[in-house]
């Protein structure tokens, strides 16, 4: 493991309002809580109704703390931690405090990919295959040798969704990936067809990565990224030597949870303080800081934020990064979820403008709702367009109904890595759905929604393998209509809290003769 050294700290001392002189423990009720105050923009009071908002926040959702980092026209002019980033330890959030990041760790392994590119060891429409070795994509749905490196990178390699947790309180770990790919790096659509959001694609990414650096994925991101850049509180997992800048993560009731990793490292791993992460946002605006290497020229950043998958009309995914034109701005950057993890990252190039909020708790809208507060303040047009926006009624579900092609038996088996077990779905003419899992009780498919020639459903069954077997969950199957078969996956997502897994196996459906 590469070693982090700490970066050297500012000239003044961090001092802390204590909003509440009260010697208890933050349990309480009445406990303590801290702002940082000497840092910068801290005293800015166009950021004022954003302070007010996420000390409001804190007590409305229960957030043990919030991070917040702002830069425009290539200068940091915010960045301020409130609350508790460890309530066990009295451990006061600020800007160096390292939050879990979940998915924004996607443009992080997305920039060491491109750096490869750059350097000519990887080569963007090669088979992701080719930097793989026995351990390769299998291609159920359409042609392996089509899901390039780019189309990992843009979430249009037919490769599942997947994720899988490790608990530090549970006694199994984390597979080789190498496993993982055996098990579940299976094409479930067609390569280029539609956007699938895959964890398991950045997480071979990462994979790809090390092993084109004959380094591990954490000492991979050191070089290639972390180092060069000069984010020196910026790690795969909790580094050696920053344990103490670390936030704990808190479920919904301010209960800390235990250390957990991943099979897919380079989706979810990376841990960044908001100092660190406006400086990599920066760099990826073209406001190149002093010391930071250029690991990337500006016409490769450019090709990162291009629209390439599109999700709607004004939603689109380039090579690491989300992006829409909405509210009369353009803007790109990614979000992150997961168990004791809210984060975000938005850049507006136009603006020259970038908004880092990250918290530690998860299953709360505060994030969003902090950065376009910040960014309103800055932006008066947006704010004015955010003022003005009615909230969207929510889109009424797609819901199946019976349909002449559908009535009627279709019959096939569900692929797990470990065989095939027989499954058959059943289209009653009063629009229910029986399904039949193997061996397993037939039982209604629930919540069955028909869009653009998806069938979107769960039911209760037992994905037979000793992975899914792990934890009690239900099977989510996405299966398509195509050439006359529904074919698609079906997913084991364990139902118990916190998350644990979504693991994949590939369906093929005939309809029956009538």
């Amino acid at each position: 493991m590469a070693q982090f050294a700490a970066r050297v700290p500012r000239p003044s001392v961090t001092l802390w309002i204590i909003l509440c002189v009260v010697a208890v423990a933050p349990h309480s009720a009445h406990a303590q809580l801290p702002v940082q105050s000497d840092s910068t923009g801290a005293a800015d009071p166009r950021f004022d109704a954003a302070r007010a908002k996420i000390l409001a926040l804190i007590q409305k959702d229960q957030l043990p703390s919030v991070s917040v980092a702002v830069a425009q026209h290539g200068k940091i002019i915010w960045e301020q931690g409130f609350g508790w980033a460890d309530r066990e330890k009295l451990q006061p959030a600020n800007s160096d405090t390292m939050y879990s990041m979940a998915s924004i760790s996607k443009p992080f392994t997305a920039t060491a990919i491109l750096e490869l590119v750059k350097k000519g060891k990887i080569n963007l429409d090669a088979p992701a295959n080719d930097y793989l070795g026995a351990a390769k994509l299998t291609g159920l749905a359409g042609d392996a040798s089509a899901a390039t490196i780019r189309t990992i990178l843009c979430h249009t390699s037919g490769l599942p969704l997947h994720w899988q947790f490790f608990y530090d309180n549970e006694n199994y770990r984390a597979p080789p990936m190498e496993d993982t790919i055996l098990r579940y790096g299976n094409l479930v659509n067609a390569p280029g067809e539609r956007f699938q959001y895959s964890n398991l694609g950045y997480g071979i990414l990462g994979h790809i990565a090390a092993q084109i650096s004959s380094l591990s994925y954490a000492d991979a991101m050191q070089t290639l990224v972390f180092a060069p850049l000069g984010l020196t509180h910026t790690s795969s997992g909790i580094g050696p030597g920053l344990e103490h800048f670390a936030a704990a993560r808190y479920d919904s009731k301010l209960h800390p949870l235990p250390y957990y990793t991943f099979d897919h490292l380079g989706a979810s791993a990376i841990y960044s303080s908001a100092h660190d992460l406006i400086r990599f946002a920066m760099f990826h605006l073209k406001d190149h800081l002093p010391g930071q290497e250029a690991i990337l020229d500006d016409a490769t950043i450019d090709l990162m934020h291009k629209g390439i998958s599109h999700m709607n009309a004004d939603t689109f995914y380039g090579l690491g990064f989300y992006g829409s034109d909405k509210n009369g701005m353009l803007e790109y950057g990614h979000s992150g979820g997961m168990p004791g993890v809210s984060t975000v990252m938005r850049l507006y190039p136009d603006e020259d403008l970038a908004v880092v909020v990250l918290t530690n708790t998860s299953g709360t809208g505060a994030v969003p709702e902090i950065e376009r507060e910040i960014t309103g303040a800055l932006v008066p047009r947006y704010g004015k367009a955010l003022a003005a926006e009615a909230k969207p009624p929510e889109a009424p579900k797609n819901l199946y109904h019976p349909t002449p092609e559908f009535v009627g038996t279709w019959a096939g088996t569900l692929r797990t890595w470990q065989g095939t077990v027989p499954l058959t779905l059943i289209f009653q003419p009063d629009g229910d759905i029986h399904v039949k899992l193997g061996d397993q009780l037939e039982t209604l498919l629930n919540d069955a929604q028909w869009d653009d020639k998806m069938l979107n459903a769960r039911f209760a069954a037992a994905i037979p393998t000793p992975d899914a077997k792990m934890h009690n969950h239900s099977v989510h199957l996405e299966l398509w209509q195509r050439n006359g078969k529904l074919t698609g996956e079906a997913n084991a997502e364990a139902t118990e809290e916190p998350a644990h897994y979504s693991l994949s196996s590939y369906v093929t459906l005939t309809r029956s003769a009538q």
